[in-house]
């Protein structure tokens, strides 16, 4: 028989067996692994002939591009639009997404900086398909002007992502001020984009949870033309983000709390330390927010109001370690398997664009992939390269998924310490209960 019938009868019967996996309610994690290493191993045994299952994952890819402009915006808009008056997003509003994005920033330096010293990407070969024609990273300032959405809607068309985000924070914007005067007026405005956004929500649940099939489409087609040898330098991606999300958490959060909040690191971490074990094993910033949340106000003492709005915000703006940390890797990833060189001034747009671009990331597992393709896009990068990293993305996921929970909670105490509304006596006393509110 052709090695050709055989390699899709094979991966029809692994697919088969993917979805029996989670009729037996296998983790989603486990069913993501089992999924890479099938289709290592799928890709080993039958080379080219693996590639007739590559559609499915070139499906995935696709459905992953589909979501990302209306999930961004509606998320962005319906973020913004939680705060109730004009003065209020000026004042914790503003503290609170300055922080996030300023973290954010910080997140993609320090992945900038380990990428190249670990020198990610280098001894993966990658075959360009005939079209492909590699693109220069434009300037700054062209990057500047075409922030500005003179079409927002040719915008989207042309899964131009930066002017959306532009467009999206000006409509919050006017929300919130004709809320201030009208509020009857908008009020329908906030429903539809609330019931949007948790619609699109949805959707990126459902095309998220296609992952193990489109993992082992991407990874039997990856193995099969490349070979193993090609798969193991994706190791260094995974040590990679676990550094840099320790240096984050280590340096840059400890320092924030231990300088700013005058707070001490280690008993703050354990205060919020359940939040970060549901966050590393669901891999939801958004399914850990209940626990995050009640951390906040029965273990570190912050008031629920500044709880209740910085939590829910940090689920969506920064995420430090998605929206940060892991683009700058990948892009320096891409870059260097494409062969293309990165200028100090291309590093500088990159901080501009992960930051900016941070804004709207929804706290759902999967969706690094999501922010790591606008920034990829933006900058001119080959978006292909994200598929070979798509393999190991529910490994990493789950530190990244407990330092965007982690840097969330340090955004709470420094807003809740900067407004009074974080009682630090009670945070001190020692003799209260760490586990209230966790039987």
């Amino acid at each position: 028989m052709n090695t050709t019938y055989i390699s899709l009868l094979a991966s029809a019967i692994v697919l088969v067996f993917l979805f029996f996996l989670k009729t037996k309610k296998v983790s989603f994690g486990a069913r993501v692994l089992t999924a890479m290493i099938l289709g290592i191993a799928a890709g080993v045994i039958f080379k080219e002939s693996a590639q007739v299952i590559a559609p499915v994952g070139k499906i995935f890819v696709g459905l992953i591009k589909m979501v990302v402009i209306p999930l961004v915006m509606t998320a962005i808009i319906s973020s913004i639009t939680s705060l109730e008056s004009p003065a209020q997003l000026k004042k914790i509003g503003f503290k609170t997404i300055g922080l996030l994005l300023g973290t954010t920033a910080i997140a993609t330096i320090i992945g900038i900086i380990i990428g190249n010293v670990m020198d990610l990407g280098a001894g993966i070969q990658f075959a360009k398909d005939a079209s492909f024609q590699a693109r220069e990273i434009p300037t700054f300032a062209k990057v500047l002007t075409d922030m500005i959405p003179s079409n927002p809607v040719a915008s989207m068309a042309a899964g131009n992502i930066i002017p959306v985000i532009v467009f999206s924070v000006f409509i919050a914007v006017a929300i919130i001020i004709e809320g201030g005067r009208k509020p009857e007026t908008v009020k329908p405005v906030k429903d539809f984009i609330n019931s949007f956004s948790k619609i699109m929500f949805r959707i990126t649940k459902l095309v998220i949870g296609l992952a193990p099939y489109g993992v082992f489409g991407l990874m039997a087609n990856i193995s099969g033309k490349y070979g193993l040898a090609t798969l193991i330098p994706l190791g260094k991606v995974i040590i990679a983000v676990y550094i840099g999300c320790i240096i984050q958490v280590g340096f840059v959060y400890s320092g924030l709390v231990a300088l700013v909040a005058k707070v001490n690191p280690i008993k703050f971490f354990k205060k919020i330390y359940p939040a970060q074990v549901v966050a590393f094993t669901t891999q939801s910033s958004y399914g850990t927010l209940p626990v995050t949340i009640k951390s906040l106000t029965n273990r570190v003492k912050i008031s629920e109001k500044i709880a209740s709005f910085v939590a829910p915000i940090g689920s969506t703006v920064g995420m430090n370690a998605c929206g940060g940390l892991y683009p700058a890797i990948a892009a320096v990833f891409v870059a260097r398997i494409f062969n293309i060189e990165m200028s100090m001034g291309d590093y500088a747009l990159l901080v501009a664009t992960t930051t900016f671009a941070s804004i709207g990331i929804a706290g759902v597992p999967g969706t690094a992939s999501i922010a790591a393709t606008v920034v990829l896009s933006t900058l001119g990068l080959p978006i292909e390269g994200i598929a070979m990293l798509l393999g190991i993305d529910v490994v990493i996921d789950m530190a990244r998924t407990a330092t965007n929970v982690t840097g969330a909670a340090v955004t709470a105490l420094l807003v809740a310490s900067s407004e009074g509304e974080f009682d630090r006596a009670a945070f001190e006393n020692d003799s209260k209960d760490d586990n209230e509110g966790f039987s």
